[in-house]
């Protein structure tokens, strides 16, 4: 009888051992989006009030005169169009406009209209709008 308490008690023992609560892994979370800099939530709100009516909120070129115009607004959050111009070159397009760098004359220019440390504000913004590369 005494041998068959022992595998009584390990069989118990083994199913103490498996029921155990075990804690479940933590499921893995997205990669989050780093928080804008100060200077680049300033350009959002730059960008709200002279931008946004043809790029849109996103800069994705859908906003509400976009489909007014030809050529349409550019897609600024396009990451091919990021990585090809440089903040050199953005800012100056903000502040000759369109037809001042040999693109759309639809384009205003802000040059006149927004210091040129509201125009580096939008540049930084401008960048965080970049899609990720699929």
């Amino acid at each position: 009888m005494s041998a068959g308490r022992f595998f009584l008690a390990i069989a118990l023992a083994g199913l103490a051992a498996c029921s155990r609560n075990t804690v479940p892994a933590e499921p893995a979370q997205a990669p989050t989006v780093p928080e804008p800099s100060y200077e680049a939530r300033l350009g959002r709100d730059v960008f709200a009030h002279y931008c946004s009516n043809c790029h849109g909120d996103t800069g994705a070129g859908d906003g509400f005169n976009a489909y007014n115009l030809d050529p349409h607004p550019r897609d600024l959050s396009d990451a091919a169009f990021q990585k090809k111009k440089t903040d050199a070159e953005l800012a100056d397009t903000i502040r000759r406009g369109g037809a001042g760098v040999g693109l759309s004359s639809l384009m205003p220019p802000w040059g006149r209209t927004l210091t040129d440390r509201q125009v580096v504000e939008v540049v930084l913004y401008v960048r965080s709008l970049k899609k990720a590369v699929p």
